[in-house]
This record gives C-alpha cells, structure tokens and sequence, in this order.
C-alpha cells in the first residue's frame, strides 16, 4: 500500500492467542475421506458454502467463472451455492445471524456495529485499510476545499458503517465537533443520484461506489483514507456454526483468497468486467483507470494478526466514544485464527 504508515501486519501462527472459545472452535473439525482432504458429514455429502453473488468484479466473481473456487473447495468437500448479491454488510450480517448466509465481507467499522447486537458470526481474514479507494466525496467546483469547509453543510453517510466513520474521524482530526456538520443517512446504493443532484454536498464512501463517481470526471475525495487515518479494514466473515462444523472448509477459502487477491493486486484488470465490459455492471473508460490504481495499490487477504486486532479496538473505542455505539465492542471475541483451522 501507498501509504505513510507503515504496514503493521503480523502473519504469524500465533496470531490469535485470545480465547479458549477461538480454540475450541478451531478444533472442531468434521470426518475425512481416507485421504484426509475432503471433510464431509458422517455420510459424506458436499458441503454447501453460501456465498453472496459477487457480481462482474473481483476474485469471486472469476473464481465462480473460471471453476478455480469450486476446485479449491472441492479438496475439502465443498462448493459454493451462491446466493443474493453482494452489498453492505448489515444485511449479511443479519443472514448469517438468521442461518441463511456462511460468507460475507464487510468493513470492521459495519463489523462493529453488527457485533453490538447478537452476533452469529466470526471474522476470519482482514485487508488493511483502504488508503486511496475511500473518503469523502464532493463535486468538482463545489467550493469545498477541506474538511473545515464540511461545517454547516450535508454529507452522505451509511449509518454505522464506512462512510459514518470516515466522516467522523476527518472531523475529529480537525477538531471540529460532529454535530456542526449534517449527517444524512442513506444506503449507499442510493446515494449517487442524491449526491449527484446537489440534494447532499458531499458523501462518505468507499472504493465500490466512489470509483464511479471519481471516473466520471464530476467529482473527486477532498480527503481519502490517507489523509483521514483511516483504520476501516476490510475483513470476512463467516456463520459461527459453519465454522465450528466446517473448520477446514474456511481454511480452503482462506487460503484460495489470499492466493487470489496477490494476483489481483499484480494484474488488477484480469478481475474487471469477468462476465461483461458492457452494461450497469461493467467498469469502463476512466472509472476502470481509477479502480485498477485503486487495486494495484491495495492490500491482500491474510490472516488477522495482533498489531490488527489493537487497530480493530481502537475503531471500537472511537465508536463508542462517538456515540455510534452504545458502549465500546469487545472485537477479539468474534474473531478467528484461521491459521489454526484444520
């Protein structure tokens, strides 16, 4: 990553030494084949890992074109069953928690805020913040020049999530007290029409609807993570009883992504426009400029280490400092090693 901080990242097996219950749970395991590579249930039937669709982009959406993730999980006695599409995290959390969903990605800063309510799910790998695809939005000849020029006026924002906290914390590196700007809350698949008609002076966002409005030519970040500080990981999750059942399944998905997001991070255009490069999901002209910098200087899949976890806790302390929460959430409870599943 492009960034003045440093990379903090430890990968080491013993990453995660906080909890009796992370290791009871990376014990579990279910029976093998005689060959020890494909876990099954007692009868031996594949695994189904329900995944949210991933659409036209990214390592998902060309592992589910090219076989390579059924292949992967195939080893372990598992294949995807796709299912709905992939969005914010909230509402996958809310799948998980009901047992509808085993697989979703989202933010640590929505990972919080799911987590302070009655969590059914752990976090398994993280990617270090986003340095140059997050941060506040605003049209080009807006007149906004800095964060201070934000006071008195209206940002977009998803409530809990991302965009609240990146606005948040640029306002708390100014000084400047969250109540002189407006926080308008709406979901982000909603927003660019808003923002684009002047009904907001800025929006708070992340690389999936930001590159976009940045490719358009119409708009740029007047602060991106970077200037923020911002510590929004990107981290998966998966249904705390498919882990407990399915231990060497999530190590598979694990390992096919990390494997995966260093090859997207060196060839990012062969992970745009998988299934079309025409149409709403393809991402064409300037907008696929903007996304392949983006991910070429991004970050990989890898484990959760401790330097990480001390970043999560300190998301989760200025959540609850800012009131998105009621009280700071206890990250490491709701988190795996995913070195130490078998």
């Amino acid at each position: 990553m492009n960034s003045t901080r440093p990379r903090l990242r430890t990968t080491v097996p013993t990453a995660l030494l906080a909890a009796a219950a992370l290791l009871a749970l990376s014990a579990c395991s279910t029976s093998h084949d005689t060959d020890g590579s494909a876990p099954a249930g007692s009868s031996g039937e594949t695994v189904d890992v329900r995944i949210p669709d991933p659409g036209n982009s990214g390592i998902l959406a060309l592992g589910k074109k090219d076989g390579s993730l059924d292949k992967a999980l195939g080893k372990v006695g598992a294949r995807v069953r796709w299912t709905g599409s992939a969005g914010p995290f909230a509402p996958a959390a809310q799948a998980m928690n009901a047992g509808q969903l085993d697989i979703a990605t989202g933010s640590i800063t929505s990972g919080i805020t799911s987590l302070s309510q009655r969590p059914g799910f752990k976090f398994f790998t993280a990617v270090d913040p986003d340095a140059k695809g997050e941060g506040i939005l605003v049209r080009d000849g807006s007149g906004i020049e800095s964060v201070a020029d934000l006071v008195g006026r209206k940002v977009a924002v998803n409530q809990g999530g991302t965009g609240e906290y990146l606005l948040l914390k640029a306002l708390a590196k100014e000084k400047i007290p969250a109540d002189k700007v407006e926080r308008v809350h709406l979901r982000p698949d909603q927003t660019a029409a808003v923002f684009n008609a002047g009904q907001v002076d800025a929006w708070a966002v992340w690389a999936t609807y930001a590159v976009a409005e940045i490719g358009s030519g119409k708009a740029h970040f007047l602060a991106d993570g970077e200037a923020i500080g911002s510590d929004n990981y990107s981290l998966n999750a998966v249904r705390t009883g498919f882990a407990e059942q399915h231990p060497a399944v999530v190590k598979a998905l694990y390992d096919y992504l990390h494997t995966a997001s260093a090859k997207e991070k060196k060839d990012p255009a062969a992970y745009l426009n998988v299934f079309t490069d025409v149409g709403p999901t393809a991402v064409t002209g300037k907008a696929k400029e903007v996304q392949t910098e983006i991910t070429a200087e991004s970050g990989t899949v890898d484990p959760i280490g401790p330097e990480d976890i001390a970043r999560f806790e300190s998301v989760a302390a200025f959540y609850a400092e800012q009131q998105v929460t009621k009280e700071k959430v206890d990250i490491a409870a709701h988190l795996l090693d995913v070195e130490k599943l078998t």
